[in-house]
């Protein structure tokens, strides 16, 4: 992930936190060149986010070139025939504003917040980036060395870095959600110039792109703008590689052990979620709140406050758009072993399973949850990407106003047929991390693989 801020980032994140009137209204087209426009004005705040949602993550990667959506994700940073090289966050910062970029399996995003009176700057970059990115052999080998320290920083030798790797290669072996975002070096050194072009041509056109604005400007001001820098961009004709996601059938638990630079054992339990979405996707996501959302959630409260177990415990659901990963991760404090605190997370998932969530709690869960989708558009950049999110993942930007309630549609049975379903042994990875200083240790006998890194 880019990472860059600016003052103005902060400031606007401030000014735009007051509460809005949930209804947030948008204008929605196609520009003939299949690129979709979302507008939505807000002239509270002199500040506007500038975004383009690719529809490109790491899992519409060709196999043998896994990391390019990641490494296009920096690559894409480098210039155009305009843009000199190295210059794009040079460009966006003196105007006051500030940029940034991610990537998942699923999608590539860029965005931009600016003042207002630099809107036609944004459109400007973005367009740029679209009609005539510079991928030439000086570029891609200036990323290569960028996007390898930020695999040294932020995986290799980061404690638990590779968890994300680990999970999904366990969880959807044989898949293209097999390998994580940052992908494998040697398949982006083994890629000629072409290649790289080539996955340029085929997904950074207007027909698999989503424009998405929201800010102070005047709605018919900034389609004249965006059909003036977008409307030239001729049409994509390659085909758009949409591989289709099963998750391969698991003969029970899949467990690994993983010797890591830690100076703690951890245990991080993954459990196959359904597609973002999905009716058991939402009952899951209160169930997310349940075991881990705030002080009083059930992991919190039994495994670190009473029990005293665990110095930390957290829930990280991976919503995708084919699949996801139910995580729960753990740290036991010590005097603890891993094996006694993952079997007492296991206990507190079993009541799920057989125990109804009182109504009290109940009625607790629904009202964080609806507090929490509420307060998530407390910002124009914040709102310019949900927008965006919903028209790709879901067919339909309506979503940011109406998708509360799927949430408020879930019952307490809900969540114990959810229990029911995905948190079952033959749907489950288990990863425990331990220092690499115990690798000569015996471990506990349950453990089938051994893993970690070099």
């Amino acid at each position: 992930m880019i990472k860059k801020f600016s003052f103005l980032m902060m400031l606007c994140m401030m000014l735009s936190l007051s509460a809005r009137a949930q209804n947030i209204e948008y204008d929605e087209y196609d520009l003939d060149n299949g690129l979709h426009v979302i507008l939505h004005q807000d002239n509270s705040t002199p500040i506007v986010t500038v975004s383009v949602l690719y529809h490109v993550g790491s899992k519409n990667e060709p196999e043998g070139r896994t990391g390019f959506a990641h490494f296009f994700e920096h690559l894409m940073f480098e210039g155009s025939p305009n843009i000199g090289r190295g210059e794009y966050f040079k460009i966006i910062e003196a105007a006051g504003g500030s940029l940034n970029a991610n990537t998942s399996p699923d999608r590539t995003y860029y965005f931009q917040t600016l003042p207002s009176n630099q809107l036609e700057l944004g459109l400007y970059m973005e367009s740029e980036r679209m009609l005539h990115a510079k991928i030439d052999s000086t570029g891609i080998a200036t990323q290569k060395e960028v996007v390898k320290e930020e695999k040294r920083q932020g995986v290799d030798n980061q404690p638990y870095g590779t968890l994300l790797e680990k999970m999904l290669k366990n969880a959807y072996g044989g898949t293209n959600y097999e390998w994580s975002p940052i992908g494998s070096f040697e398949d982006i050194d083994a890629a000629t110039d072409q290649d790289f072009v080539d996955f340029y041509e085929t997904f950074y056109v207007p027909n698999n792109a989503t424009l998405s604005i929201a800010g102070d400007f005047e709605t018919e001001e900034a389609k004249k703008l965006i059909e003036a820098y977008f409307g030239e961009i001729e049409r994509g004709t390659k085909t758009i590689p949409r591989p289709t996601i099963t998750a391969p059938k698991l003969d029970g638990v899949v467990e690994e052990t993983v010797f890591d630079n830690v100076q703690l054992p951890a245990v991080i339990q993954g459990y196959r979620m359904p597609p973002q979405g999905t009716e058991d996707y939402y009952a899951l996501q209160l169930v997310t709140q349940l075991l881990s959302g705030g002080q009083s959630s059930r992991f919190q409260k039994v495994l670190v406050d009473e029990k005293r177990m665990a110095l930390a415990v957290q829930v990280v659901p991976l919503g995708l758009e084919d699949g996801g990963l139910f995580i729960n991760f753990a740290l036991p404090n010590q005097g603890y072993e891993v094996s006694d605190l993952e079997k007492e997370m296991d206990k507190l998932v079993e009541e799920l399973k057989n125990e109804m969530v009182p109504e009290r709690e109940f009625q607790k869960l629904k009202n964080q949850i609806e507090n929490n989708f509420i307060s998530g558009y407390g910002s124009v950049q914040s709102i310019a990407e949900s927008l965006a999110n919903y028209h790709v993942y879901f067919g339909d930007a309506e979503l940011i106003n109406t998708e509360i309630e799927r949430y408020r549609k879930v019952t307490r049975e809900d969540l114990m047929k959810v229990a029911k379903k995905y948190f079952v042994p033959e749907n489950k990875v288990v990863l425990t991390y331990r220092p690499k200083s115990e690798q000569e240790k015996p471990t506990d006998s349950k453990i089938k693989k051994e893993g970690g890194n070099n």
